[in-house]
């Protein structure tokens, strides 16, 4: 599995519940400019229409060798590919319990594309404050394990 792109800022924003694996519906130019590397996630988010998944926000760049009939938009809605029980799960917990629907990672499984999307629920400024407190705290003491020499 190669990771092509992550969402840093969901896992600072959102506590994660559960994980689903995702097909991504493209077209040829955006495969190949994905496969060059040439995506964005951040500020992309996963939201329910009718009874389909889709993400928004999702920056992939034109291709540059792509010809002048392929789309120009490059944020466009792309549906996500999920099984009907897990779209049914979604729904509820989205629509009753207060949870949001965030993509974590694009990567290849094979030699299709897959998303990676989470069920979580926001964090709240102390629990971001927290989160950054526990990272300051790893990176001293992985530095002091380094600088002691073991």
């Amino acid at each position: 599995m190669k990771i092509i792109a992550t969402n840093k800022t969901a896992t600072f924003e959102y506590f994660i519940e559960e994980r689903y694996e995702a097909g991504i519906v493209l077209e040829g130019n955006e495969i190949k400019s994905i496969r060059s590397g040439n995506v964005n996630m951040n500020d992309s988010f996963c939201f329910l229409r009718g009874n389909d998944v889709q993400v928004k926000n999702m920056h992939v760049a034109l291709y540059d060798k792509s010809d002048a009939f392929s789309t120009k938009d490059t944020r466009r809605d792309r549906k996500l590919l999920l099984h009907k029980g897990e779209i049914a799960k979604i729904a509820g917990k989205i629509n009753r319990q207060g949870y949001t629907l965030v993509p974590l990672k694009l990567y290849f499984k094979d030699s299709l594309i897959k998303m990676e999307i989470a069920l979580c629920r926001g964090k709240h400024t102390y629990d971001k404050k927290q989160t950054i407190a526990e990272r300051d705290l790893k990176r001293s003491v992985d530095r002091d394990i380094k600088n002691a020499g073991f």
